[in-house]
């Protein structure tokens, strides 16, 4: 099946899955905010094939979500940053990672999951709040056409 541009769509998460809907480009921007920035970090941690891991990273930079940068240690390589556009992916992979704790693992499965780096505590279970703070629910939820706001 040949894969169809959503850039065009009125849907947010069409447009954002358009972007970053590859596995391989979820996995990238999550070793980036681990700290991975060097193209044999990511290649070595995330065993994918030199020419996807090129083509993936270059996606990334020329849609301002990674940006190439001189080497910190002051080597002829570069590193690739997020900018804050790709630091603000967090809240996504977050969720993705609970939910996959949730329903993707056993019961006493080993996983990884998220903690604050400062405490080291687990992150508390995100949740989709009204703008008065109230918890929502799916049901509670409707998407409208984007004329009608």
């Amino acid at each position: 099946m040949k894969r169809t541009s959503m850039n065009d769509s009125i849907c947010p998460i069409a447009r954002t899955l358009d972007l970053i809907g590859d596995w391989w480009t979820l996995l990238i921007v999550r070793d980036a905010l681990g700290g991975i920035k060097r193209f044999s970090e990511f290649q070595r941690h995330l065993g994918a094939a030199k020419n996807i891991l090129s083509s993936r990273l270059k996606t990334l930079v020329a849609e301002g979500i990674l940006e190439i940068a001189p080497a910190s240690d002051g080597s002829a390589y570069q590193e690739y940053l997020l900018t804050q556009k790709g630091k603000d992916l967090y809240p996504i992979l977050i969720a993705l990672g609970q939910w996959g704790h949730a329903y993707m693992f056993d019961e006493n499965e080993a996983c990884s999951y998220s903690v604050e780096r400062q405490t080291g505590q687990p992150l508390a279970q995100m949740r989709v709040r009204a703008q008065d703070g109230r918890e929502l629910a799916a049901e509670d939820i409707e998407i409208i056409p984007g004329d009608q706001h």
